[in-house]
């Protein structure tokens, strides 16, 4: 739930706030970086990143524990993903020396018309219930992931996560609060969601044991059965007749007919280091628009929450998200310019649009001719993963099928309605995507695999981890420590135009004679609860062959090694 704190009480909430004193790291460092050798976890909750590090040390590589981590995460925390979900990954494979990019998200119902939201009067996809939902992308995405890469068997690496779901486990509190918000949200609007997550007739309390024991059965189908059990088996035709009872259009014909595409990381060069994303139908270029824009400013000589380097971020901000707007979509339906949009010239361009001492508005550049988890692992063999898995919104769209113990997602919300658009709805469509995975190569080799999740402020976690790494000089924990900035006001992939300048939500933390500088020169400033996202990050170290591990303070999560 938001809470806006309006800029009067400023003054009284911008005292610089730290950590508990410590002899070494910066003021605001939660912890020190976790250091190992032969293999690295971090993920949103410890009991999913301890289930990582026993797969690598029972012979599984980072892409094995990835899965079996992902898999608990569905059950541990429903609340942003699970597999009714999507999911993206980057892979850095030690045995070829490359990045595979994995785009595992679903298309939208091939029965399911413009026509119809158009008769209905609709002017957007509703946020809940049947007409948001696509096809969800991730178990097939395990199972590509798996195809390349995996050592071993399926039914030992989701065996962790079954078990869990059949024998309990204790509900951490950061989830506890959020399954209660979700709850209490749905209500009894729609079937199956009480009876699977409060079957006490109350969401489960931090430290109590929960089960789930249809999602047990479901994934022991999946174990054994593969792919194909949850898109062309029983799983498949409980959906489909579900759905069509509740009035959607997802049918069996969209989920068989489901396959994941297997992508080349786009990147661009920030002062040395390459930053590599996912191309769309996501939004993971923003972060590198917003990179080669701040390239042109002295981040370092202005300092780490300094006026001047949050007014930048949020003016390269700004630019990017009206280009996300205008370009963004599944390119198998829009012709997007990315050449030219991850240009240098591009670039240099838009950022003689902005003001060194003033807020700006800006619209799209002429570019030319045409909650959720996120978790990486390293093993010892050199490879390693960038993951993300959601269901947007929250637990999803409130279609939870009977007896399957999850929810369907509602990523389908973010097709625009108005024809012309890039990310227009059309049958069969990948929509817009939030959730994004990155990677950071130097010098051809592997540097870093971290991600910020949340929504639309991932390209801006992605941007601030790498500012404070490469231009503030912090170290991979503090980078995610550090104070966040977000803003909001910029066009949205549904159509909604920029309004104004925006507002900039900072954490507690910033100094008050920059948040006033900001005011000067016409930035809304405010604070905002819980927005800023969650991070996980590992760091290798190319001279001492060892692992760096960073976790989100913000969430319940652990970075562990061995």
């Amino acid at each position: 739930m938001k809470k806006l704190i309006s800029c009067c009480l400023l003054l009284s909430f911008s005292l610089k706030i730290s950590a508990q004193d410590r002899l070494t790291g910066l003021p605001f460092a939660t912890r020190s970086e976790v250091i190992a050798q032969h293999g690295m976890a971090c993920t949103s909750q410890p009991l999913a990143t301890q289930v990582a590090l026993d797969i690598l040390r029972q012979g599984g590589n980072a892409m094995d524990a990835a899965i079996a981590a992902n898999a608990c995460l569905g059950l541990m925390e429903p609340t942003g993903c699970g597999i009714g979900g999507d999911l993206f990954a980057i892979i850095w494979d030690a045995k070829t020396q490359k990045l595979y990019g994995l785009n595992a998200s679903g298309r939208s119902p091939k029965s399911l018309t413009l026509a119809y939201f158009k008769e209905k009067g609709m002017g957007t996809i509703p946020a809940y219930g049947p007409l948001p939902v696509s096809v969800p992308g991730c178990v097939d995405g395990w199972f590509e992931i798996h195809g390349k890469y995996g050592k071993l068997g399926m039914e030992q690496i989701l065996a962790p996560a079954i078990r869990y779901a059949e024998e309990g486990f204790p509900v951490s509190e950061l989830i506890a609060y959020y399954l209660e918000g979700n709850l209490r949200h749905f209500g009894n609007r729609y079937p199956n969601i009480q009876e699977t997550w409060a079957p006490g007739g109350r969401s489960p309390q931090k430290g109590e044991i929960f089960k789930n024991p249809r999602l047990a059965n479901t994934l022991r189908k999946i174990a054994k059965g593969g792919r194909d059990a949850f898109y062309k088996g029983e799983i498949a035709r409980t959906i489909a007749d579900f759905m069509k009872q509740q009035g959607g259009f997802l049918s069996y014909e969209d989920l068989a007919g489901h396959t994941s595409n297997w992508v080349e990381p786009v990147s661009t060069n920030y002062r040395g280091y390459d930053v590599w994303e996912i191309p769309p139908n996501g939004q993971g270029i923003a972060a590198l628009q917003m990179l080669n824009i701040l390239e042109g400013y002295d981040l370092k000589k202005f300092g780490f929450g300094s006026a001047e380097h949050i007014h930048y971020f949020v003016e390269a901000k700004k630019l990017a998200f009206e280009d996300r707007a205008k370009y963004y979509a599944d390119p198998a339906f829009a012709n997007i310019p990315l050449e030219t949009l991850l240009s240098k010239t591009y670039a240099a361009e838009r950022r003689q649009l902005i003001r060194d001492n003033r807020a700006g508005v800006y619209t799209a550049g002429e570019a030319g001719p045409g909650e959720t988890i996120y978790l990486t692992v390293a093993d010892g063999e050199g490879n390693m993963v960038s993951f993300i898995q959601s269901n947007f919104r929250g637990m999803g769209s409130g279609m939870a099928p009977p007896g399957l113990g999850f929810m369907l997602h509602d990523r389908g919300q973010f097709f625009n309605l108005e024809e012309g658009h890039a990310n227009t709805y059309a049958p069969g469509k990948r929509p817009f995507h939030t959730i994004i995975p990155c990677f950071v190569t130097k010098d051809g080799q592997p540097f870093m695999s971290f991600g910020v999740m949340g929504g639309d402020f991932q390209p801006l976690g992605h941007v601030q981890i790498l500012l404070n790494i490469i231009d503030f000089g912090m170290n991979i924990q503090e980078a995610g420590d550090a104070p966040r900035i977000d803003h909001n006001g910029s066009a949205s992939p549904t159509g909604s135009p920029a309004e104004g300048t925006g507002e900039i939500s900072l954490e507690s933390g910033f100094d008050y004679a920059a948040i006033r500088r900001l005011m000067e020169m016409g930035h809304k400033v405010s604070f905002e609860l819980g927005l800023y996202g969650g991070y996980q990050a590992i760091m290798f170290d190319a001279k001492n062959k060892v692992y760096y591990g960073a976790s989100e303070s913000r969430k319940d999560g652990q970075a562990a090694g061995y």
